[in-house]
């Protein structure tokens, strides 16, 4: 987790039990000013009441405005709203489509969660949002040019005046990608839609993710068991899951290096190190499957100078020309920041140079619950209260026969699967009754919900030289 991060969730926390102690004394105030027996009465509506509007991890105001610069050859375009339809004052052709607008939450909108209708996609936005927010309108551009692109909200306003930000883009699908997942799933989590339809993919998964194993100690393994047969299991996900999406295991490897253990071997580049649960300290215990042999396997010291190494290695052999990796900004994972960094330092070692970063977001610093509402619709632009560095978007489009592998794809993950613990169940049912949240049947993990939509997103960053 990142330092910003872990700030924001203090603040949250400290925030929470100043909001329990005051509520406690009102409640000992009930008890000897009314009837003690409306205490407990009390203390479970509240519970209720918290579960269901104020359970959400959102660390920002929702009155407060995105805030978003685009490139340079971005077009802007001015429109508004008239009759429900989005009206343009210019002709615009570009693949990846952007609308800022102004959103109000009505009083209605403070209790259930606000959305947008835009043709027949849906976007859905904070409770009480009232401020600056981004549509994507990517995959609706002939309804737009020919004015017939309806734009209404739900338990929200929409200022009429709106500007729309337009972005042309090479389809990256037709260029050699390689795709950098962190752990086993975030390539599919990010971008199944793109790989699954590339001409040319590799995929390498840097770490094998075996911590936070204790649903497998239910087997009777013990803590260190438990998490090598986890690693084992998310090691073998990364080399078999891409063939549901046409990758051959001869174009994905497995590292081997250990979960959450990036920042600490960028922080002391010759130093070894190892699991912090299973105990092993040898890389090579997942790479056996590998096509393709690696500085790494020498020695399998799990270290930064190894990790450069196997980058370097692997871009000269692929040699790609766009590398899909997480945003060293915007996603907070400290093993994501830290695989960006990786790349960014293998690209300057290596003889290979692409020429293109798609940088994606599995994670955010601000709001656990983005992309909201449900699955299967659009992916509306992230919270981005602090500045981001003004990178191109593109955002390719997913049809349904598309979402249903992606989703398929993310049930045969390991860490996807299982049930949900009862109190997040209860939250669920709780949500659904009084707010009208749905999760789709295909999963119970929120990232069956997050991660299956109509759109893929991605920051498209050029690399110099």
């Amino acid at each position: 987790m990142s330092a910003r991060k872990q700030i924001l969730l203090k603040r949250h926390r400290r925030q929470k039990r100043i909001a329990l102690l005051l509520a406690l004394a009102g409640l000992a105030l009930v008890g000897v000013l009314v009837a003690w027996w409306w205490v407990p009465v009390l203390l479970l509506l509240g519970w209720i009441a918290h579960e269901a509007w104020f359970a959400d991890h959102l660390f920002y105001s929702p009155s407060d405005d995105y805030s978003y610069a685009f490139a340079e050859l971005t077009r802007t375009v001015n429109g508004r709203i008239d009759a429900g339809y989005l009206r343009l004052e210019g002709d615009v052709a570009a693949d990846t489509l952007i609308l800022q607008v102004h959103i109000k939450a009505s009083w209605l909108g403070r209790w259930f969660d606000p959305y947008v209708l835009m043709g027949n996609d849906r976007q859905d936005f904070e409770r009480g949002v009232k401020g600056r927010r981004y549509l994507n309108l990517s995959g609706q551009g002939e309804l737009l040019a020919q004015g017939k692109l309806s734009l209404r909200g739900r338990f929200c306003r929409l200022d009429p005046h709106v500007t729309l930000h337009a972005q042309r883009n090479p389809d990256y699908a037709e260029q050699r990608l390689m795709i950098v997942a962190p752990h086993a799933d975030d390539a599919e989590l990010a971008a199944f839609g793109l790989y699954s339809r590339a001409r040319e993919v590799s995929i390498l998964t840097l770490t094998q993710g075996e911590i936070e194993a204790e649903s497998y100690q239910k087997l009777g393994l013990e803590q260190a068991a438990a998490a090598q047969l986890k690693g084992r299991l998310r090691a073998w996900d990364s080399l078999a899951v891409p063939l549901w999406g046409g990758v051959p295991q001869s174009q994905c490897l497995q590292l081997g290096y250990y979960c959450l253990q990036l920042p600490a071997m960028q922080a002391q580049p010759e130093q070894a190190f190892g699991s912090r649960e299973s105990g092993e300290t040898d890389i090579r215990s997942v790479r056996a499957n590998n096509a393709l042999s690696l500085p790494g396997d020498a020695d399998g010291v799990p270290s930064w100078r190894n990790l450069l190494a196997d980058l370097v290695a692997a871009l000269e052999h692929y040699q790609p020309e766009v590398v899909v990796t997480p945003h060293p900004q915007l996603d907070p994972h400290s093993d994501h920041v830290a695989s960006t960094q990786a790349l960014l330092e293998a690209i300057e070692l290596s003889r290979h140079k692409p020429k293109t970063l798609l940088l994606y977001a599995n994670h955010l610093h601000d709001n656990d619950r983005w992309p909201m509402g449900p699955a299967g619709f659009g992916i509306a632009l992230p919270p981005a209260i602090e500045a981001l560095p003004a990178d191109g978007l593109w955002s390719p489009c997913l049809d349904a026969a598309q979402q249903l592998d992606k989703t398929m794809a993310l049930a045969m993950q390991h860490d996807l699967q299982g049930p949900l613990p009862l109190k997040r169940r209860i939250r669920r049912w709780i949500q659904r009754v009084l707010v009208g949240r749905r999760w789709p049947a295909t999963g119970e993990d929120e990232f069956f919900r997050k991660a299956v939509r109509r759109h893929e997103l991605f920051w498209v960053r050029t690399l110099g030289g």
